[in-house]
C-alpha cells in the first residue's frame, strides 16, 4: 500500500524526514539533560549556585527547543527540496514590523537577558518587582512569574522591573523593635532583651540559622504612648520571617515574665466643668 501510493524517491525522502526528526528528538533530549550538569560545573556548587542553575537550565532548554526546531524545519525543506528563501525573506520582513511594533516587546525580552546576565534573582527567590512581591517559580523571556503569599500568582512583564529586591540572597538583617511603657526601667529592659535573643541564637534549633550574635540597637524612637526599643539579628535569608517572628513571640513572654509592660495606644478624656456665669454680664 504504502509503495504504490508513493515513488521510490518520494519513499526515501519519507524515510530520511523520520531518521531526521528521530536524531533531532535524540540530540534534543542528550542536550536537555547535560546542560544542567554543564552549567553545574560553570556555575559552581552552594545553594546560590544549584538555584541559578535550575534558572539559566530552563532558559537554556528553552533557546535549545526554539533553535532546534528552526534547524530541523530548514533541514526537511533541504530533504524535500522546498524553496525556503522566500519563507525566510517574508520572515525577516514580519520580524522587522514586529520589531518596529512592538518595541515592549523587544524591552521585555533585553530586561529578561540582563536579569540573568547580572544574576539578579533565581527561581525559589523570595523578591520584590515592580510593587509585586512573592516567590520566583520561573523566569521567562518576556516575564518573570512569581507566587505570593496567598497563593496568587503574577506576571510581571521584565522591561517593568526597573528595580528589583531579592530577599533571600545569602543573607537577611531582620530588625525587631519592641516597645515598652515610659515608666519602665530602659536599660533593664534592653539587658532583658539582649539575654533572650542571645538565648535563641544559642539554642539547637536557632544556633545554625543565625550568623553572629544578636546586636541590641538601644532606643529607636520616643512613640506617642511608648519607648520603642530596636535589636538586629543576622540569619540566613530564607529564615529572616520565621526568625522574626519566634524573636516577637520570645520577647512577649520574657517581658510579661519580667514585669516590663508593652503598652497599646490608648485615648484618656478629660471632662472640663462648665463655666459659672458672669454676674456682671448683662
Amino acid at each position: 500500500m504504502f509503495e504504490d501510493l508513493l515513488s521510490e524517491e518520494a519513499q526515501q525522502r519519507v524515510i530520511t524526514s523520520l531518521v531526521t526528526i528521530g536524531v533531532f528528538v535524540v540530540v534534543y533530549f542528550l542536550l536537555s539533560r547535560s546542560s544542567h550538569r554543564v552549567l553545574n560545573r560553570l556555575v559552581g556548587k552552594g545553594p546560590e549556585g544549584e538555584s541559578r542553575v535550575d534558572t539559566l537550565n530552563k532558559v537554556a532548554v528553552r533557546v535549545l527547543q526554539v533553535a532546534l526546531l528552526l534547524a530541523l524545519v530548514i533541514v526537511l525543506g533541504g530533504i524535500w527540496q522546498l524553496n525556503l528563501g522566500g519563507v525566510l525573506a517574508l520572515g525577516a520582513v514580519f520580524g522587522a514590523a514586529i520589531g518596529f511594533g512592538a518595541q515592549d516587546l523587544v524591552k521585555d525580552l533585553i530586561a529578561g537577558f540582563f536579569i540573568l546576565a547580572e544574576d539578579q534573582f533565581h527561581i525559589g527567590d523570595v523578591v520584590k518587582i515592580a510593587d509585586t512581591e512573592g516567590v520566583v517559580e520561573d523566569i521567562q523571556f518576556r516575564v518573570t512569574i512569581l507566587r505570593d503569599l496567598e497563593g496568587n500568582k503574577h506576571f510581571v512583564p521584565n522591561g517593568q522591573i526597573t528595580v528589583s529586591s531579592n530577599y533571600t540572597a545569602v543573607y537577611a538583617q531582620p530588625v525587631i523593635d519592641i516597645g515598652i511603657a515610659y515608666k519602665a526601667d530602659i536599660n533593664q529592659a534592653l539587658a532583658v532583651m539582649k539575654d533572650e535573643l542571645d538565648r535563641m541564637a544559642e539554642e539547637e534549633r536557632w544556633a545554625p540559622v543565625f550568623e553572629g550574635e544578636p546586636e541590641v540597637l538601644g532606643v529607636q524612637d520616643l512613640a506617642d504612648s511608648s519607648v520603642v526599643l530596636r535589636a538586629r539579628m543576622q540569619v540566613l535569608a530564607d529564615e529572616r520571617w520565621t526568625v522574626l517572628r519566634e524573636a516577637r513571640r520570645r520577647m512577649k513572654l520574657r517581658f510579661d515574665q519580667e514585669g516590663i509592660e508593652i503598652p497599646y495606644p490608648h485615648l484618656t478624656v478629660y471632662q472640663g466643668e462648665a463655666e459659672s456665669p458672669n454676674p456682671l454680664s448683662g
